[in-house]
């Protein structure tokens, strides 16, 4: 069955996204970073075997679903993508270090004991991914060197500039320039649902004070809503992107559990939720 490319959705388009499908299985790809030579894809939760509550496409999260449960739903999302591909991971805990994937070493995986929130690489065939439920997922590439990254920024690794750290990885390992990498922000709890505490306002007027004001939108007593989108984009500007270069998914994964994992809107009321994978690879000639 090949692959299917839907454009159809005008609102995707206009934000540089479009969708892949096959049987059953569907992601949303940055057009933008496949024509600089780099699959890519933002997962979404159909057409796998999980019980989320059915027919769930898990691709991690090992201690809440059957590992043989993960490695099919792999199989039917990596089948997205033309000929072999191989598929890197990290056991992520919020931070922002960034660990480089070199030729000829094993991958790393979510049972690594070396912790991480982003990949780097510029190994042709090997996507890097991220999990995600509600944090944002980020991937870069650019064209002239084939050097890629997945990053996973969730509130505390945005406050920590993981993705600023990123950007140095390729710029130092790789000598990727900054304003020609193309970066994708892939669905995530958007400022329309993520609904955050004091101590993270806190966290963002310390550590991003430049942002903070245009970040967040008071609700009740020392509440508010965070636009994480718009933090990383700020982020990335800072770093050095174009802004013709930044790709935002305008997919909110708390109001699109149809389409999405959610951790807030899915752990508290079942006791568990999936995992989405953001990736990103170089193809063989870039």
């Amino acid at each position: 069955m090949p692959i299917e490319i839907i454009t159809d959705d005008p609102a995707l388009a206009r934000s540089g996204f479009h969708w892949r499908a096959r049987a059953g299985v569907r992601a949303l790809s940055c057009a933008a970073l496949e024509h600089a030579g780099f699959a890519n894809a933002f997962s979404t939760r159909g057409g796998g075997c999980s019980p989320f509550p059915a027919g769930d496409l898990n691709l991690a999260g090992f201690d809440e679903d059957a590992a043989e449960n993960i490695r099919e739903n792999r199989r039917r999302f990596l089948s997205l993508f033309d000929g072999d591909w191989s598929l890197a991971t990290c056991w992520q805990v919020h931070g922002r270090e960034v660990r480089t994937v070199r030729g000829g070493e094993p991958l790393p995986d979510a049972g690594d004991d070396e912790r991480c929130d982003a990949l780097a690489s510029d190994v042709p065939r090997v996507l890097l991914g991220v999990k995600t439920a509600d944090c944002v997922p980020v991937i870069l590439g650019e064209a002239r060197t084939g050097a890629c990254a997945a990053v996973h920024a969730g509130w505390r690794g945005t406050a920590d500039s993981i993705l600023a750290h990123a950007v140095e990885r390729l710029r130092d390992e790789y000598g990727a320039r900054p304003a020609d990498l193309i970066a994708a922000i892939g669905p995530a709890a958007l400022r329309c649902c993520y609904e955050v505490g004091p101590e993270v306002v806190e966290v963002f007027n310390t550590r991003l004070p430049e942002d903070a004001g245009a970040l967040f939108t008071p609700t009740r007593a020392g509440h508010a809503l965070v636009d994480l989108h718009e933090a990383n984009r700020r982020q990335l500007l800072r770093t050095g992107l174009s802004a013709a270069n930044i790709h935002a998914a305008p997919l909110c994964t708390m109001c699109r559990t149809d389409l999405f994992f959610s951790y807030r809107r899915e752990k508290q009321k079942h006791g568990r939720t999936g995992r989405l994978l953001g990736v990103v690879g170089r193809n063989d000639e870039v």
